[in-house]
């Protein structure tokens, strides 16, 4: 019995020097694939890394990418209709991409505080309109409700808004977090990982497909760095928590909120979600997509666009 259980602790102990070795690699090359390709901006005495599109004298848009993602999110789909006419912020969030993870960033306090600091050093008095994917969304709420003075406008897509009240959660996410078993069950992800994405992808676009090459046009492989891997879980793992604690605030947003809700949306539910932040926002309008799911920045993006227009020079009218 002995001579088993030390043959078990060899081999476990081999696996993870083996999933260490693995990730090292992995890291090297999925780096050296999707390297980064914006500025990094200090904020709070670590980097945001911001991809910049269209001329820094034109009205600022700043653009947060939801979990499991990073900056690039954006840079085929919204950038490129409104690059002429906007000055286009794509921010990797705090642990994702190449932003650095300032202490608590699992809290949307520090994550809107980083996105502000962002837009204080690369648009500088100057109110953006701000748009925010799924979790994203959420980080976007915090941002125009902890600095009103920085945003015009939100754009939400598809967002988490309110605590859901419990499940959903994914089992590798509760494995990642933990302070003890997080770190080695991390350095599993890039074994796995990709494949597990590449073949889950349309059900994200269900009932449309995705584009091709998403999966490389995003950068998704860059999630599965394991310090990457963690921070998202850790970000999923407190959102439930950090929803209750700022969704009685909406009524003091007094800017406008657009929000595109997909009807078939499988990630999120979105009459719970959209049908309650609707009822709390004074200047609010909801976007019902019945033939779209969880990216409606893609399966709609031309009217994503068209919606940053008119919040733009709705608010230069107005000013």
């Amino acid at each position: 019995m002995k001579i088993f259980l030390t043959a078990v602790i060899l081999l476990l102990a081999l696996g993870g020097v083996g999933a260490c070795v693995h990730s090292a690699v992995y890291n090297s090359n999925v780096e050296e694939k999707y390297p980064p390709i914006g500025k990094m901006v200090d904020v709070n005495g670590k980097p945001v890394h911001v991809i910049e599109a269209g001329a820094a004298s034109a009205p600022p848009v700043l653009m947060i990418h939801g979990a499991s993602a990073n900056a690039r999110e954006f840079t085929f789909t919204l950038a490129p209709r409104l690059e002429d006419e906007f000055h286009i912020l794509m921010a990797d969030r705090p642990g994702h991409g190449y932003s650095g993870r300032p202490e608590a960033s699992e809290t949307l306090e520090v994550q809107a505080a980083q996105m502000a600091g962002a837009l204080k050093a690369l648009a500088p008095g100057k109110p953006a309109v701000v748009v925010g994917h799924s979790y994203g969304g959420a980080v976007a709420l915090r941002l125009a409700l902890d600095y009103p003075e920085l945003v015009k406008g939100l754009i939400l897509l598809a967002p988490v808004t309110h605590d859901w009240g419990g499940g959903g959660e994914a089992w590798y996410n509760q494995l990642a977090g933990p302070p003890i078993i997080g770190p080695i069950f991390s350095q599993f992800a890039p074994i796995a990982g990709p494949a597990q994405v590449k073949a889950g992808i349309d059900g994200v676009f269900d009932p449309r497909e995705a584009p091709e090459g998403y999966y490389e046009d995003a950068a998704l492989g860059l999630l599965f760095r394991p310090t990457e891997f963690r921070a998202n879980a850790d970000d999923v793992n407190a959102l439930r928590h950090e929803l209750a604690k700022q969704q009685d605030r909406y009524p003091q947003l007094d800017m406008p909120v657009i929000l595109f809700s997909g009807a078939q949306d499988t990630v999120i539910n979105p009459s719970l979600h959209a049908g309650k932040i609707k009822n709390q926002v004074e200047n609010f309008e909801l976007v019902k997509l019945p033939d779209t799911g969880h990216m409606p920045h893609h399966d709609h993006g031309g009217d994503v666009a068209d919606a940053v227009r008119r919040l733009s020079s709705d608010n230069d009218q107005s000013s």
